[in-house]
């Protein structure tokens, strides 16, 4: 689960808060679609820590909580390939003769 942030020293605290409880957690830098700038990107805390605990935290440090993915740094499970025509396919009218 991640935990966003706007401000590095909020994600720092976050983190080592997670730490000190015995959470594995790491602070990386988040980039936006669409940011330009590099300074504007938020701060992501990855961790292994319950839900509620970063829901807590999140709240406290005006932050917001990225549920997507499977698991700790992990983005969403990729769909299988799609199973595509190798060539057109040719339609035959039977009323043009």
């Amino acid at each position: 689960m991640r935990a966003i942030f706007f401000d590095e020293d909020d994600a720092r605290a976050v983190v080592a808060r997670l730490v000190a409880d015995g959470f594995e957690a790491r602070v990386e830098r988040e980039r936006l679609a669409g940011e330009d700038d590099d300074e504007d990107h938020p701060w992501a805390v990855v961790s292994d820590a319950p839900a509620f605990m970063l829901e807590v935290l999140v709240d406290t440090h005006d932050g917001w909580l990225d549920e997507g993915g499977d698991g700790p740094g992990e983005h969403p499970t990729p769909l299988p390939p799609l199973d595509l025509p190798t060539a057109p396919r040719t339609v035959k009218r039977p009323d043009l003769g």
